[in-house]
Parts: C-alpha cells; sequence; structure tokens
C-alpha cells in the first residue's frame, strides 16, 4: 500500500506538469498533425446488453515535426491530444437493483507524449475528466433510447448519477516489445493511473501480422485495445490479442459510501483484427471486462470498431 500512494503522488505530479511542460518541448514551427485515431466501443456490439461498460468513443490527434515509422527517443516531440466519452450504467436502467453500481457520464481531455528510452515505449500524460449531469450524456442517451424505442435512463436512476465534478488525473505506461518469429511481436507492459480511478496494471499483447509495424499505437483506457493513430501504408491484416489484470485502489465510479466494494482485481482479455486495403481500413475487435464490485451481476463482453473509408 506504501509503494501504491507513492506511484500515486508521482502520478499526480505528473498531470499538473504535462499541461504546462509538453507543448513547449515541440517548438511551435513546423509542427503539422501527423494522425489521427478513434475508436467506438459498446457493450450491444459484444454480449448485446445495455449496462456497466456500455459505451465509449474515444478520439486522438497526434501533433509532431516528422513520424519516420518509430517512436522518437525524447518525450514531448510527439504529442498526442486525446478526447474520450465514457457512459456507465446499472444492470437495470429503469429499477437499478440495491448494491448496482450508479450511472456515470465523464468527458476526459487530455495531453499525452510517446517516445522510447533504453529500449521502452513509453507513454504518459495528463488529463481533466468532467463527470456528473454536466456532461449531458444521460440526457444523450436518454435521447438515444427513445429513438430506437428502447427503455430509457427513469428519472431516479439519473437522480441518483455519479455527482458534477472535475478531477486531474495522469497516467504512464512503460512497454518492450520483443519480435517472436518474423511475422509476430510480444509486447508486455505495465501501466499507472490516478484521477477518477487509482490502478496499476500489468499485461501483455501479442499481434501477428505487419500491418500496424510502423504505426502509432494508442490504448484505450476501457478495453486496453490499441488503436491505430499514424497509419503506415500498405495492405494486409494483423491480428491481436491481449490480458491485462489491474489492482484498483479507488474509483470514483464506484464510491464507497453507496456500500459499494471493489473487487481484489479487475481482469481483461482482448482479441481483434485491423485490416487496410487501398481505399478502406479498420478494427474489430471484442474484449472481456471482469467484475469490477463485488456485487456486480456478471462479467460482460464489449466490442471496439473503428472503420475508415478513402474517396
Amino acid at each position: 500500500m506504501k509503494n501504491f500512494r507513492s506511484l500515486t503522488h508521482i502520478l499526480r505530479s505528473f498531470s499538473v506538469s504535462c499541461a504546462v511542460l509538453l507543448p513547449t518541448i515541440v517548438a511551435a514551427q513546423d509542427v503539422v498533425q501527423l494522425g489521427y485515431g478513434r475508436l467506438i466501443t459498446n457493450d450491444f456490439l459484444g454480449d448485446l446488453k445495455d449496462r456497466g461498460q456500455t459505451g465509449s468513443y474515444v478520439s486522438s490527434r497526434i501533433l509532431g515535426k516528422a513520424w519516420n515509422g518509430s517512436l522518437p527517443d525524447r518525450a514531448g516531440e510527439i504529442l498526442e491530444f486525446r478526447l474520450q466519452a465514457d457512459v456507465k450504467a446499472p444492470d437495470d436502467l429503469v429499477t437499478p437493483f440495491a448494491g448496482d453500481r450508479p450511472f456515470a457520464g465523464s468527458l476526459s481531455l487530455g495531453l499525452h507524449t510517446h517516445y522510447q528510452h533504453a529500449g521502452f515505449d513509453v507513454s504518459y500524460g495528463g488529463e481533466l475528466v468532467v463527470v456528473g449531469p454536466q456532461t449531458r450524456l444521460d440526457q444523450f442517451q436518454t435521447a438515444l433510447h427513445d429513438g430506437l424505442g428502447v427503455a430509457p435512463l427513469s428519472a431516479g436512476t439519473r437522480a441518483n448519477q455519479i455527482a458534477n465534478k472535475t478531477y486531474p488525473g495522469a497516467v504512464v505506461e512503460f512497454s518492450k516489445p520483443f519480435d517472436v518469429g518474423v511475422r509476430s511481436r510480444l509486447r508486455p507492459f505495465v501501466e499507472g493511473r490516478v484521477g477518477v480511478e487509482n490502478l496499476i496494471r500489468a499485461g501483455v499483447d501479442f499481434e501477428i501480422g505487419e500491418l500496424t509495424r510502423g504505426d502509432l499505437m494508442v490504448r484505450d483506457s476501457i478495453t486496453g485495445q490499441r488503436y491505430r493513430t499514424i497509419l503506415s501504408d500498405g495492405a494486409g491484416l494483423s491480428f491481436v490479442v491481449g490480458v491485462d489484470t489491474a489492482f484498483v485502489g479507488e474509483s470514483v465510479y464506484l464510491p464507497a459510501s453507496l456500500g459499494l466494494t471493489l473487487t481484489d482485481r479487475r481482469d481483461r482479455a482482448r482479441a481483434g483484427v485491423h485490416w487496410q486495403r487501398k481505399n478502406t481500413h479498420g478494427f474489430f475487435g471484442v474484449t472481456y471486462l471482469g467484475r469490477e464490485f463485488t456485487t456486480q451481476s456478471d462479467e460482460q463482453v464489449v466490442g471496439s470498431i473503428r472503420l475508415g473509408l478513402k474517396f
């Protein structure tokens, strides 16, 4: 626990310094947008339900002076501006059972840098996460369900959602890629995160195929799926699988004041495929998400998708 608190203190210092320091590292002249990536995740694309980690959208814009197919050896030369919207919901949107999670909508804006050091790929940055009714995500989901003819959030569910607040946070990841044969790569990683959730995570990704070798890939916080932001040329397929587990110290989304107890660990397992042709590229993946709190009814499976078309 002492080590966990030390990591929390270090990462919180990142959240204060990143927004100030990172933009000054890269000179304004000759900086261009090098890439753009996005990922849509929804549990209806997985197990056809509507609860838990019910839906999210993340997009990343990459700025820098140049990209040569590999990470630079200095922080700040590649900057990622990340925007994410996320909805978490109880099993029953109309009458949640006692001990289920409250509805929570969140919007986050982050600034991250990606580089390599001593053989490790490093990503770190800070974010601001806005939660509560002020995000209007409860209204968005209600309107969407009305349009689809699905039961919307009840007035009681909306009234008992996570309250308005803004949380500064930070995240850091270290990974090390290993070639396994000619066409495969293994990537163990560790991650630390503080802010709306405080956690330490460790896992591994395994990729078969060469399509994404020259890409800049960033990790989605909900599923752990890595999505493409700077795309290399060529065509083909890449298959990915991954597993990880996290030890969570605290979660704004699962407050102890409501009688919720976090599970001892939070497990994920995922698989997906990237493809690229002359005028199209895309990704589809599925992710198993283990229980996050002890009274959660069951695990869930979510699906993630990205589709790009060139005209």
